[in-house]
């Protein structure tokens, strides 16, 4: 069973899947349940009780939240060498050079790699 199977069911299903403690994944599923303001309120109640056994945290999800479909892509982590070659060109510390890879498109991103590149064997 992956985090994916228990939000299904949570959001949608509402069909009782627990198997076992080790498969249920309690910050994966408080994650997913945040990106939404009729659910994020829940999911931060089980972040409050975190200490509360698996199959008591599910049963509260999927008895408290109403059946709705519910889908958002999940953030992705920055491509570090996209963070290192902005870091180097520009000077900036990794806090700066977060704010700032946003703004920059692909193409200044290729030339910024291009710019940094000193040659040998990568």
């Amino acid at each position: 069973m992956s985090p994916f199977d228990y939000l299904k069911a949570i959001n949608s299903t509402k069909k009782d899947i627990f198997e076992s403690e080790k498969d249920y994944s309690p910050f994966m599923i408080n994650r997913g349940l945040s990106y939404f303001p009729d659910t994020v309120l829940f999911a931060n109640e089980m972040n409050k009780y975190h200490h509360i056994d698996h199959r008591l945290q599910f049963d509260f999800l999927i008895n408290i939240i109403r059946k709705r479909n519910r889908f958002s892509k999940w953030n992705k982590k920055i491509k570090l060498s996209d963070l290192d070659a902005v870091k180097s060109y520009y000077g900036y510390s990794s806090e700066k050079a977060r704010d700032v890879l946003p703004l920059l498109s692909k193409e200044q991103l290729k030339i910024i790699k291009e710019s940094i590149n000193y040659g040998g064997v990568q």
